[in-house]
């Protein structure tokens, strides 16, 4: 069976000569082995000791994962722990109640996370005896799994040799094997990720990309003369002449003060019902300094079909 779209082993290249891109887009074989060599030796010696890191259990692995989406490493750390020693497994995730699940996500925000991960425990229980699957298509067809994470349960957890990538690894092999200051699309991306992996040490690999992609080859002031592969970057030769500028754009944002954001009031609803639920809707509008109820129930519809409330008659509480 072919592997999903966006996840499949890779076949790294075989070609030979001097150490440039070829004619289908790859980088050479002597660049991403330099690469390759380079990275992995500084990893060795430079990993972050993490938790997530000491395991092989699919649910922690999980667990972590998306933790870590859209959060730094330092406001997880805790919180994972805390986490695991609440719901250890994940039939005991499934078992909670929503709202005690809800409850436990604080302070992480993005609370749909929250919501997403009991939904997966549940189908778990449902439909895998309580445990992950070990397929790509399985883990695939969890709601709220997407690619890199069904990637990084494979690789992290079960030990399979696959090719996947987030904005850092993306980022990391941008530069270093395409001299790119933005990273290819889709399509391209997975087809340098998998002729950019190191046979059997997918882990390993994916790992060090994470690593060095968080600490020195950053989005907006990538630190090449600390990195360890600026010698075979692509890249870095036109960087230090200026011929190449190194910073990715920056994505289009609003000038909107945060604390006016749907997004801010969506967060304070939920930190008052974890304080207090049910709470009369007026009262909520109260707390929240707002006097428009109209905004306030739009409000509360987005959040109740989001999972995060329950709306009944004049009240609103935790699902």
């Amino acid at each position: 069976m072919a592997p999903p779209s966006g996840l499949r082993p890779a076949t790294p290249s075989t070609s030979s000569g001097a150490a440039t891109e070829r004619e289908d887009g790859l980088p050479d074989a002597a660049r991403t082995s330099a690469v390759q060599e380079a990275i992995l030796t500084w990893y060795q010696a430079n990993a972050r000791d993490l938790p997530w890191r000491r395991t092989r259990d699919p649910y922690r692995v999980l667990v972590a994962e998306v933790m870590l989406q859209q959060t730094q490493v330092e406001r997880v750390l805790p919180k994972y722990e805390q986490w695991l020693e609440r719901f250890p497994t994940l039939p005991s995730l499934a078992e909670a109640p929503p709202a005690e699940v809800i409850r436990h996500w604080a302070p992480l925000g993005y609370n749909g996370r929250a919501v997403r991960l009991h939904g997966i425990a549940r189908m778990c229980v449902a439909r895998f005896g309580g445990q992950l699957p070990a397929s790509l298509p399985e883990l695939l067809e969890l709601k709220g799994v997407g690619p890199y994470t069904a990637g990084a349960i494979a690789c992290f957890a079960l030990g399979q040799q696959l090719a996947f990538w987030d904005t850092n690894v993306q980022r990391v092999l941008s530069r270093s094997l395409l001299g790119a200051a933005e990273p290819p699309g889709p399509t391209a991306m997975q087809h340098l990720a998998d002729a950019a992996l190191p046979p059997g040490r997918a882990y390993q690999w994916h790992q060090a990309l994470m690593d060095l992609g968080a600490t020195i080859c950053r989005a907006r002031v990538p630190l090449c003369d600390a990195c360890p592969a600026s010698p075979a970057c692509a890249a870095y030769a036109a960087h230090r002449n200026g011929e190449l500028r190194l910073a990715e754009r920056r994505r289009a944002f609003s000038t909107q003060p945060f604390r006016t954001t749907s997004r801010y009031f969506r967060g304070r609803v939920v930190d008052l019902l974890r304080e207090q639920s049910p709470r009369a809707v007026e009262d909520v509008l109260a707390r929240l300094g707002r006097d428009d109820l109209p905004w306030l129930t739009s409000l509360l519809a987005a959040l109740e079909r989001d999972g995060l409330v329950r709306l009944v008659g004049g009240t609103v509480s935790l699902p």
